[in-house]
């Protein structure tokens, strides 16, 4: 299953256990496809609000007991009975995509955690559902380590969102380091822009470690598969770093030295 298309949500890989993996595919199938219905083709705004809503309406029947009326849903409903998911935490990704339709802004750090709350904390929150792993603490740190990784998506797209007229820097922190989106226009990478990429690096690394002792409380293979995971949005934020923020003309990615590194430093975890 291809990571570049929805690279915060994890993804049914040879790490995952084999009976988890047709419950993990239904999650991120669901979130794909319904991301596509509020960021891909041309549909107008109105259009894309109303795909929404009819996954709203099939989730409802789900969670009324009620059949889903289209095939996808039957499956997702049986993952949802099977392994007792809330609800909610598909309405939550879907309030956000929403959210996406009509919000190219967000004033400040607490608003745009509380889009990644929605956008990308449900998909590590069912994951713990589907393993039984749900004390505050393990729901916490996944939270932490999926809000970080939707952080890192922004930073590491800053170019490709304002092409869809979306700026997820948080408009309080413009100012304090005097740049605006003009320099984002202009793909311009000046000394103060290279400081406000830094402050959000860091912020990033900060989260994504406060969740990392999560991979402690994993069986197994999903344990590594986490540890990947977390190595892997560091290791971006370091590409980040290395060409001091120039996401316009370097977008970080990483290659196949990379999962090198990745392994030796998820053994140190």
């Amino acid at each position: 299953m291809p990571v570049e298309h929805y690279e915060n949500f994890p993804v049914a890989s040879l790490l995952v256990p084999a009976h988890l993996r047709p419950a993990i595919e239904a999650i991120y199938h669901f979130a794909r496809s319904a991301d596509d219905i509020a960021d891909e083709g041309d549909a107008l705004p109105a259009e894309r609000l109303a795909g929404l809503a009819a996954y709203q309406a099939e989730l409802d029947r789900i969670a009324a007991g009620q059949p889903p009326q289209t095939a996808p849903f039957v499956k997702l409903a049986a993952i949802i009975r099977q392994y007792a998911l809330p609800v909610q935490l598909f309405s939550d990704l879907l309030d956000a995509f929403a959210q996406d339709v009509v919000k190219k802004r967000y004033a400040d750090y607490p608003e745009l955690l509380d889009y990644c709350r929605r956008s990308a904390n449900p998909v590590g929150r069912l994951v713990l559902h589907l393993f039984g792993r749900t004390a505050p603490e393990q729901l916490e740190q996944s939270d932490c380590i999926c809000s970080a990784l939707q952080l890192i998506n922004f930073w590491q797209d800053v170019a490709v969102d304002w092409q869809k007229d979306r700026v997820y820097i948080p408009q309080t922190d413009f100012p304090h380091f005097k740049v605006s989106e003009a320099d984002i226009a202009a793909g311009r990478c000046s000394a103060n822009w290279s400081a406000l990429m830094d402050f959000e690096i860091d912020r990033a690394t900060a989260l994504i470690k406060r969740g990392a002792p999560l991979v402690h409380a994993l069986p197994g293979r999903m344990g590594w598969e986490i540890r990947l995971t977390v190595q892997g949005g560091l290791r971006i934020l370091e590409r980040i770093r290395q060409v001091r923020g120039d996401v316009f003309q370097h977008r970080p990615k990483l290659g196949k030295w990379d999962w090198l590194v990745l392994a030796a430093r998820a053994l140190g975890m």
